[in-house]
Formats: C-alpha cells, sequence, structure tokens
C-alpha cells in the first residue's frame, strides 16, 4: 500500500515510481467532500469522480483508491479512540462509584461492630443495671443520634422547610450514608456494561431499592427529566403541583399529589401526598429529595381520593453530581410503603418486594437517562421514518394507553356495564369526547363509521395450582413469564381472531403501507418489522403486519393486510422480578406520531423471584410440546424447584364502536376474552413441564400416520445410501421411529423438491435450530438459512446429492429463522424416497450445532 501526506502548498509530487503522493489543501478538500458522500467508490465511481473533478485530473485512480483506504481507516481509528475515551471515563466514574460503596460498607461494618459491643456489654452489666433504666434508655444513649428531636413542624413556610432540610438529610444518609442496609440486587453485577450498581433494602420499613450510574448528561437535564415522572414511569397517571416555594438558600419546595396506576385488575391503584425539595449542595451536586406528607407532621393535608390507596413515600430521590470529562453520576434512592394491606394476600408480594420496586421504578429511570443520552448522539432517522426519541414516545403511550384501559378510571370517562351472569369478564364503556378525539373511523370499503365509544373488556387470572378465589386459575402451570409472552407472540394464530382483528383495524385507514426495516421474522403468517428497542434491549417496538386479513365481507374475494404497532418487553428470561407485557394497537400507513391509539395486550407480572432453570433457545413450538413420551425434551428444561412458580396474568382490549352496537359488541368482546383465557390454559399446559405426559388426550400433528410414515422413509433412506443406521434404537414401529427421530441430539429437516425448496418437516432440535415452529416451519426457504459461501456450496453438491443419493457438507454458519447465527460442525444430506423409490424430499441433518 502508498503512503501519503499532505501538505499546505505543494503540488501534487511522484516520487519513487509514484509510491509516494503529496496532495494540496484544495485536493484534499475535494476528496473530503467526497469521502463523505461515498466512502468507498468502487473503481467505475473513483474513475467518475477524477473526470467530475478537474482538480483531481493528475492523479491516478489507484492513488485515490489507497487515499480513500487510508481515510477509512483513519476513520475507525478515531471511532475506537473515541469509544476508548469513553470507556476509560465510565470506567473511572464507576471506580469511583465502587470506592465510595466501599467507604459506605466500611462505616456500616464499623456501625455494626459498635454496637454490637455495646449490647454485648450491656447483657453482661444487666445484673447491676438500676430498675428505672428501661431498654429504650440504655440502647438510645448510646445511639442519640438515631432518634434526633425533631423541631415543630406547620403547613407555614417555615414549617416545610423544616421538613424539607430533615428530608434532604434522611435521604442522603440512605443514598451515601449506612441508614440502610442495602444488598446486591439478585443477578445485577457491577461493571462497565452494566446500567449501574443496583441494590435493593434488607430489614428496614417498606420496601426500598438504590442505584448508582453514570449518565451521558448534565445534572440540570438529568434532574429536569427525573422530576417529570410521568414521561419515564409508565405506572405513574399524573403528578400535580399544587404550590411552589423558594427558599432562602436558592432551593424550591414544592408540594405534589401524585396517582400511579394498579399493575392488574385486582388491586386499586395508588396516590401520594409529597413534599418535594430541589437544592445544591456547596459541592456542587444537585439534590432532589421527596417525602410523603402525613397528619402527624402538621403540614398540609390532602384528603383521600376514591379508587385510590394513600401510600406513604418514606425520604427518597436523586443526588446528581458532575462528572470529569462530561455527564454525570448519579444516585437513586426509593423508598416506599405501599400498603399491601389492601390488595388479595397472594399479590401481596407485588407491593412488598424490594426486587419488583428496584426493576419498575430505580432501574427505569436509569434507562429513560441512557436512552436519552444515546437519542442525543444519534440524530439520524430510524425506520418507518421516526427518530429515536418519536418511537421511544410511541411506546410510552401504548403503555400508558394499556394501562388507562386496564384501570378504567371514571373521571376518563370509564363506566362499567352489566355482565352476563358470570365476574370472568369485565366490561367498560368510554364515550367521553378526549378517548374518541381524533380517530379516524372509516370501515375499509369507504364508508365513515359513527363510532361514538370505545370498549374495553379486561379479566385477570393467577397462574398457580389451587386459587380458586377472585381468579381465573391456571391449575400447576408454573411456566415462567417470560417464555409464555414469547409464545403470544410468535404465534399469534394459536391464540387470536383474525376476523376480530380486522374488526379492530376498521378503527383506522388501512391504506397502501411502505415500511422501512428488514424482515427478521415470519411466524405464522405475521410479518415482524423492528422499530426500536431500548439501550439494554430490554423492550422493543415493531410493526406487526397480518397477511390476507378480511375486514368486511366484502374483502372475502380480495383479503387485505392489517398493520399492529406492537410493544413487547420482559422476555429476557434470566432479569429477576421483571414484568413481561405485549401490547399492541391497530395503525394505518400513514399514522401521526400524535394519532390516538387503542392499546390490547397480556400483562404477566411475577409474584415470586424463583430463577428460571430454562434453555433461553427453547423453541416455543405448541404441537411438539403437547406431544406425550417421558422422553420429551422440554421437561428437562425445568428442574423440580426452579421456575417461576406463581405469575399473575392481565388481559385487556380495546374496541371502538357504534352506539347502537352496544349489545353486540360487549358480547362479542366477552367471548373473545373467554377464548383467548382458553387458549393461554391450553398455551400454558403445553409448555408447562408438569403437565408434560399427563394429557395423553391431547394430539399433536406428530401424532399423524404421515409424520409416522415420512420418518420410517428418513431413516429406511439413510440406511440405503450411507450403510448405517441413523436410529440407535431396535424399536419397530412407525410411531417409535417418529418418537425416537423426534428427540434425537442432533437437527433433522427435509425440504421438498422445488425450484425454491422450503422446509416440511424438522425434528425438536431442527426446530429449535431454526427457532421456528412446525406451523411456520413451511415459511422458511432453504436457501435463506444458509449465507453466500453455504449457498455456493449447497449448489455445487445438489447434483451429487440427485445422483449420489447423498453427499457430506463441511462445517459452517447458517441463520435461523430469527437471523442468529448458528455454527454447525458438519452435515450430511441425503435424499428420501418413498414406497415407490421416487425422490420424496431432501433430508438434512445438522451435527454438534450451537448458536454463535
Amino acid at each position: 500500500m502508498m503512503a501519503m501526506s499532505c501538505k499546505d502548498g505543494k503540488n501534487p509530487i511522484n516520487m519513487d515510481n509514484g509510491k509516494y503522493v503529496r496532495y494540496t489543501p484544495e485536493q484534499v478538500e475535494a476528496l473530503e467532500r467526497l469521502y463523505h458522500d461515498c466512502p468507498k467508490p468502487s473503481s467505475i465511481r473513483r474513475q467518475q469522480l477524477i473526470r467530475e473533478c478537474p482538480i483531481l485530473s493528475n492523479i491516478e485512480p489507484k492513488q485515490i483508491k489507497v487515499w480513500f483506504q487510508n481515510r477509512r481507516c483513519r476513520e475507525k481509528q478515531r471511532k475506537e479512540a473515541s469509544r476508548l475515551q469513553a470507556v476509560n471515563r465510565k470506567l473511572t466514574a464507576m471506580n469511583k462509584l465502587l470506592m465510595e460503596e466501599n467507604d459506605r460498607l466500611q462505616k456500616q461494618v464499623s456501625q455494626l461492630v459498635y454496637e454490637n459491643g455495646y449490647f454485648r456489654q450491656h447483657t453482661q452489666n444487666t445484673t447491676l443495671a438500676s430498675k428505672d433504666t428501661s431498654c429504650e434508655s440504655v440502647v438510645t444513649s448510646g445511639q442519640h443520634h438515631l432518634t434526633p428531636q425533631h423541631p415543630p413542624r406547620d403547613a407555614s413556610p417555615a414549617g416545610l422547610l423544616s421538613i424539607a432540610e430533615e428530608t434532604l438529610t434522611e435521604f442522603l444518609s440512605k443514598a451515601t450514608g449506612t441508614a440502610v442496609e442495602w444488598v446486591q440486587m439478585p443477578g445485577m453485577k457491577p461493571g462497565p456494561d452494566s446500567i449501574g450498581i443496583v441494590a435493593i433494602s434488607h430489614g428496614c420499613s417498606g420496601v426500598g431499592a438504590r442505584a448508582c450510574g453514570l449518565v451521558g448528561l448534565e445534572p440540570t437535564r438529568v434532574a429536569e427529566i427525573l422530576k417529570d415522572r410521568p414521561s419515564w414511569f409508565r405506572d405513574c397517571r399524573a403528578v400535580d403541583v399544587l404550590n411552589v416555594l423558594p427558599t432562602a438558600n436558592g432551593g424550591t419546595i414544592e408540594l405534589l399529589y401524585m396517582q400511579l396506576y394498579a399493575p392488574t385488575t385486582l388491586a386499586p391503584g395508588r396516590d401520594f401526598w409529597l413534599l418535594r425539595y430541589t437544592s445544591v449542595l456547596e459541592d456542587g451536586s444537585l439534590v432532589v429529595c421527596e417525602r410523603s406528607l402525613k397528619n402527624t407532621q402538621n403540614g398540609p393535608s390532602m384528603p383521600p381520593v376514591q379508587h385510590f390507596v394513600r401510600a406513604e413515600m418514606l425520604p427518597s430521590g436523586y443526588l446528581v453530581r458532575p462528572c470529569e470529562g462530561g455527564g454525570s453520576i448519579i444516585h437513586i434512592v426509593d423508598h416506599m410503603d405501599l400498603e399491601p394491606w389492601s390488595v388479595p394476600e397472594v399479590l401481596r408480594p407485588l407491593y412488598e418486594s424490594s426486587t419488583v420496586l428496584a426493576q419498575k421504578t430505580t432501574m427505569a429511570a436509569l434507562r429513560q437517562l441512557r436512552q436519552i443520552a444515546q437519542e442525543a448522539s444519534q440524530s439520524s432517522v430510524t425506520n418507518w421514518g421516526r427518530r429515536p426519541a418519536a418511537l421511544r414516545a410511541l411506546s410510552q403511550r401504548l403503555s400508558r394507553g394499556f394501562n388507562e384501559a386496564l384501570n378504567g378510571f371514571s373521571d376518563e370517562g370509564w363506566s362499567m356495564i352489566g355482565n352476563d351472569g358470570m365476574d370472568d369478564v369485565t366490561i367498560l364503556v368510554n364515550s367521553s369526547p378526549d378517548k374518541l378525539m381524533g380517530l379516524n373511523l372509516s370501515f375499509s370499503n369507504g364508508f365513515p363509521a359513527v363510532s361514538s365509544a370505545v370498549l374495553c373488556a379486561k379479566a385477570s387470572m393467577l397462574l398457580q395450582a389451587g386459587i380458586q378465589n377472585c381468579f381465573l386459575s391456571l391449575q400447576h402451570l408454573n411456566v415462567p413469564p417470560a417464555i409464555l409472552l414469547r409464545f403470544l407472540r410468535e404465534h399469534r394464530s394459536e391464540w387470536a381472531d383474525n376476523n376480530i382483528d380486522a374488526y379492530a383495524a376498521a378503527a383506522v385507514k388501512v391504506g397502501p403501507c411502505s415500511l422501512q426495516g428488514s424482515r427478521v421474522g415470519n411466524f405464522g403468517g405475521q410479518v415482524i418489522l423492528p422499530l426500536a428497542h431500548t439501550v439494554e434491549h430490554e423492550e422493543f417496538l415493531e410493526v406487526i403486519k397480518l397477511e390476507g386479513v378480511c375486514h368486511s365481507p366484502e374483502d372475502a374475494i380480495m383479503p387485505r393486510d392489517v398493520f399492529l404497532l406492537q410493544l413487547c418487553c420482559g422476555m429476557d428470561e434470566n432479569a429477576v422480578g421483571t414484568c413481561a407485557e405485549l401490547i399492541f394497537a391497530p395503525i394505518d400507513a400513514t399514522f401521526a406520531d400524535d394519532a390516538p391509539l387503542l392499546p390490547s395486550g397480556f400483562r404477566i407480572i411475577p409474584l415470586d423471584s424463583g430463577k428460571e432453570a430454562s434453555s433461553p433457545n427453547r423453541t416455543l413450538d405448541l404441537a411438539s410440546a403437547l406431544e406425550v413420551g417421558a422422553g420429551n425434551r422440554a421437561s428437562s428444561d425445568f428442574s423440580a424447584n426452579s421456575g417461576c412458580t406463581r405469575s399473575v396474568m392481565t388481559i385487556a382490549f380495546e374496541f371502538a364502536f357504534e352506539s347502537h352496537m352496544q349489545e353486540h359488541v360487549a358480547s362479542m368482546a366477552r367471548q373473545y376474552i373467554r377464548s383467548i383465557i382458553s387458549s393461554v390454559q391450553r398455551v400454558a399446559l403445553a409448555l408447562s413441564p408438569s403437565h408434560q405426559g399427563s394429557q395423553a388426550g391431547l394430539r399433536s400433528p406428530l401424532g399423524t400416520p404421515e409424520a409416522q410414515t415420512l420418518a420410517r422413509w428418513i431413516c429406511q433412506s439413510y440406511r440405503n445410501y450411507l450403510g448405517v443406521e441413523l436410529l440407535k434404537s431396535s424399536s419397530e414401529g412407525s410411531e417409535s421411529i417418529l418418537k425416537t427421530l423426534w428427540h434425537h441430539s442432533d437437527a433433522i429437516m427435509c425440504c421438498s423438491l422445488k425450484a425454491l425448496p422450503v422446509f416440511t418437516f424438522a425434528n425438536q432440535a431442527g426446530l429449535d435450530m431454526l427457532e421456528t415452529t412446525l406451523v411456520a416451519l413451511q415459511d422458511i426457504t432453504l436457501e435463506k438459512i444458509f449465507d453466500d459461501h453455504g449457498r455456493k456450496t449447497l449448489c455445487s453438491e445438489f447434483p451429487q446429492i440427485m445422483q449420489q443419493g447423498f453427499t457430506c457438507l463441511q462445517g459452517g454458519i447458517c441463520l435461523s429463522s430469527m437471523g442468529r447465527p448458528v455454527s454447525y460442525e458438519r452435515a450430511v444430506s441425503w435424499k428420501v424416497l418413498n414406497e415407490e423409490e421416487n425422490a420424496h424430499c431432501i433430508c438434512f441433518m445438522f451435527i454438534n450445532w450451537s448458536f454463535v
């Protein structure tokens, strides 16, 4: 490669037979302009550049090529240097946080040692103590700082300032001191790629969580975002600032009223009457701290509000410090008493778990800050013509709309209508103008709909054995929320009704749609197109295209496609205490960012933190899960004492309708929710290991005579062409052969003999490898699972397969239906013959495969 340099004022000079070139500033400027337009030009493009730019006419195309190579190399080095500097700054800040945490722990150990020695001495001298020395006086005499005397407080500015200063002191003692014993949150390990240092409270009143992290935003911007709680805390319905008082030290005292949505239909919402104090410390740190105002403090009071339980926020808040090199170091403390007595006993873990608080509130704040910081550095437009901030706003609107429907507050226009004699499904109707404002309602035939209301049907069920009170019970179903939600997402046809999807989609105009983004999956006729995901990949937004759906009887001749905007989160099986959600709403092709949405979907909340032992790569195939037999691979994915043993699922679906059709739509919605519940029971039954082998009456496609015959042909052809047995088992009978083939450890799959071969059968390992199901298998073509090298190899070997009957392929890389690379040690392919000795299909066996 030639070496090059640029010196001002010099003409191009060729030295050493053209191996050294100098460029004038004008030439460098021209090349830089061309580089920004096309950083990797082809040889034809480089020649065209020389012709179009006279200043480059005396430079050879080969020299231009080398300049672009070096320019790309310098750009790569610059980006890598910038990345390493950012990592170094983060490591430095993380090291500082860890040192502070270590110092706090040392102080806590010293305090515990002191208290232990004091109580030991007190125990030894008990007989010498005077009779009027109470236990309280002995304890407080050695620790008088733990029970300070509060000055009188009232609703005056001076009284509120006294409460604010006390709140600040208590908050700082939790954020950086030893007032609360913090333990590392299960499953969270600090490191340069982690969200931060996350801890939960141990042995204190209420539930508490604390997090420390580094974000790439200035302290004032951090405080601004965190104070706007409804923008990032999706359970927050509203925060009303009722009064603002400035303080003499430049701080601000605010009186707030906050409402939180209930996560299920089985619990009321929570509200808080708060004092918030914003101030700047002597070292320049910015502090925002909060606490509940209670009557015992003689401060201003807020009367109880219907449908809400008044909860208490203990001193909590945010400590934000500027970080060297830019950004901020933030300490977050959330400490609450959520009044668990007000919910059914089985739901109380949701309100008594510090892990749940950390997942839903504390870590959500850090994720929002990191997401906004990342968006600030990404100004480009992403899929579907939306910027990252706009996509984030869409996901927040979906989540908020689902919470609104789920809670159905009367001040938002919701009212309950009578049931049909059963209490399993609740029906609410909303005809307020605010709910319908801006809805572009029309049927697909072009005639406008006179929709004047929105109906919501909702229900909750407990995924646990033996609970029959206010829940719909699914007995003995300990399927983890993440696995169940993944199945609901990937196999919509197993529970959804296309006719009702079409009815819901009639609330928006369905026109021609031109979606940007790559096709990453095709699950049973639904095409998934990604739009966005969070920094930690724990949430993503996508468009679902349901192909060939009839909106009305007139469309039966020419079905149209239905588009849904869908939000998925909580699909990480290893995350502790994570809520799993699948929320979607019908859209049209050109909907605006502020277009009204009618969200529907599922929310699955774990009620304990048992760690799943299932493999994250287990295929979610209902047909194979229903296959009976002690050898079923799914049964080995769970240990006897592992998995999420309790969770609650809440379902809510919304429909726009015409006023005179209320009874008809209500009846349809009830039946639809009940059919979904029945489908979820069937799915959960299939995915739950405790029922594997116990439902002999359930038959799968694997038990059909066609599948048994194909299994026999596969084994016979393998023996004829390769001279050895495919299956080690000597058991006879088509059913036994099929069962042994199904549980074979290597991935075995068949494809059709067509110009564009598609897969027609795969065993359990094959479905795992392709990350698909028996139903969706036929949507995958053979060429799509191979890369370019694999396709070329296959094309060269295919004639040998047809002539010789088999071939062996070297190890390589292929792709699953989800686009994940899969490595395999080697592969064998052979021709499968039927009873008449005619070629029926081609069979592949991938040996020792694994996800890369």
